[in-house]
C-alpha cells in the first residue's frame, strides 16, 4: 500500500516507445508506477531508468481479459487503487498493406490490440475506479492524428483510432456520475522503434515517398502528465501534439 497522497497510475506499452516515456515522467513527478506490456525484460528496463521509484512490473497481454484482470488486481493489490489510465498500448499492423491485400487475421490483431484492449483496459479502469475511495479517477486514451485524418493504407490501424474516438466520449459520459474523467491525446510523429521509418521515408496521399520529421516523445509525455495532474473537475476531452513540420494539415 502507498500514501494516501501519493496518485496510481497503470500504464499499458510501459516497455517501449511513449509508454515508456509516460511511465518514466510519472516516476520521476512521484507516482506510482504499475507497468504492463508483453515483455517482461522491457518492463524492468523501463523500471531501471528510474531507480527507487515506486514501480511494479505486470507482463500482460491486453487483448486477453484474464490478463487484463490479473493487471488491475495486481496494481490493486500493491498501491492500494488506481487513479489514473494511460491506455497505450497498440499496434500498426502490416505496413502500406493495400486493403485488398490485408488478411483478415493482420484485421483481427490490430483490432484485438488497439480497441478491444482499449475497452478492456477501460472497463477493469472503470470498476477499480467507480468502487474506490475516494471515488473516481483519470482514464487517457493514446488516439493518433489517424483519428482524423488517415494515411494511405491504413485501413485497420486507422478504424481502429477513429473507433477510439467514440470510446473516450463514451467512457467520459458515462464516468460523469462517478468522478471519473476521460480524455484523448492524438499523437503525431513521436520518435519512437514504430514511426523510425518515418525518418527513412513514409507513403504520402500523392504516392511520393518522403521523410518526415519526427519529436521527442518526452515531449509527449510532459503532455499526459500535465492532463493527468489536473483535478477531476478539470478534463483536457482531446488534445493533438505533433512534430511541428509533419505533413498533417496537409495531407491528401
Amino acid at each position: 500500500m502507498t500514501d494516501r497522497n501519493t496518485k496510481i497510475a497503470v500504464v499499458t506499452g510501459a516497455g517501449s516507445g511513449i509508454g515508456r516515456a509516460v511511465a518514466v515522467e510519472l516516476l520521476r513527478a512521484g507516482w506510482s508506477v504499475a507497468l504492463a506490456g508483453r515483455r517482461p525484460g522491457p518492463l524492468a528496463e523501463t523500471a531501471a531508468l528510474v531507480p527507487g521509484a515506486a514501480s511494479l512490473a505486470v507482463p500482460a497481454d491486453v487483448s486477453r481479459p484474464r490478463d487484463v484482470d490479473a493487471l488491475f488486481a495486481a496494481a490493486v493489490d500493491r498501491f492500494g487503487r488506481v487513479d489514473l489510465l494511460f491506455n497505450n498500448a497498440g499496434t500498426n499492423g502490416p505496413r502500406e498493406v493495400p486493403v485488398e491485400e490485408l488478411s483478415y487475421d493482420d484485421w483481427r490483431h490490430v483490432v484485438d490490440v488497439n480497441l478491444n484492449g482499449a475497452f478492456l483496459c477501460a472497463q477493469a479502469a472503470y470498476r477499480r475506479m467507480k468502487e474506490q475511495d475516494p471515488q473516481g479517477g483519470r482514464i487517457i486514451n493514446n488516439g493518433s492524428v489517424s483519428a482524423h485524418t488517415p494515411r494511405p493504407h491504413s485501413a485497420a490501424y486507422t478504424a481502429t483510432k477513429h473507433a477510439l474516438t467514440g470510446l473516450t466520449k463514451a467512457l467520459s459520459l458515462d464516468g460523469r456520475p462517478y468522478r471519473i474523467a476521460v480524455g484523448q491525446l492524438d499523437i503525431g510523429n513521436a520518435a519512437t522503434d514504430m514511426t523510425a521509418r518515418m525518418r527513412a521515408g513514409a507513403l504520402q496521399a500523392n504516392g511520393q515517398v518522403v521523410p518526415e520529421p519526427v519529436m521527442d516523445a518526452a515531449d509527449v509525455a510532459r503532455t499526459v502528465r500535465h492532463m493527468a495532474e489536473l483535478p477531476l473537475e478539470a478534463n483536457v476531452q482531446f488534445a493533438t501534439v505533433l512534430a511541428t513540420t509533419m505533413p498533417y494539415v496537409g495531407r491528401g
